[in-house]
């Protein structure tokens, strides 16, 4: 028996670019020590003040990977916990001025993977990519759906 698809596979397409892409983006993070979580917790940290709990949401981080992220940054002198000027019982990431200097950079490098990616499309199809996908991660794809709460029968029976 065979299953006919109707619809093209978008699980497959989003994960397996997803995929190449951050291998791509560690792969160049990689030249200057990075990875790409570290870049994206820098970038946010420097955006405004944030609590090292509004950056793991931002990076889509969960506490322990941000913590071990936050670990290696501090050692490498980019960034440091500092109580909060809003709410003295909160923490922040301060991002040093080091830190600032190789976040920079990674932004050149995030920024030129990502012209990478743009340029393998038609010049005319590019601004049409771009803002679908904007759409889709901004409406119907913007929250994840929790379907961890169901029993492990339940979703048996659902298929």
């Amino acid at each position: 028996m065979t299953v006919t698809r109707t619809i093209p596979d978008l699980s497959y397409l989003f994960n397996h670019t997803s995929h190449v892409l951050k291998t791509h983006m560690t792969a160049a993070l990689d030249e200057i020590g990075l990875t790409p979580r570290m870049h994206c917790v820098l970038v946010h940290a420097l955006e405004e003040e944030r609590t090292q709990i509004q950056l793991a949401e931002v990076c889509d981080m969960d506490k322990t990977t941000m913590v071990v992220t936050l670990d290696a940054l501090e050692k490498a002198g980019y960034a440091e916990r500092r109580p909060s000027s809003r709410d003295r019982r909160a923490r922040i990431v301060s991002v040093t001025e080091r830190g600032a200097e190789i976040a920079e950079r990674s932004m050149r490098i995030v920024d030129r993977v990502h012209g990478a990616v743009l340029e393998a499309l038609p010049e005319g199809e590019r601004e049409v990519f771009v803002r679908a996908m904007e759409r889709l991660a901004g409406g119907h794809l913007a929250e994840p759906v929790d379907a961890s709460c169901r029993r492990p029968r339940e979703r048996a029976a659902a298929r």
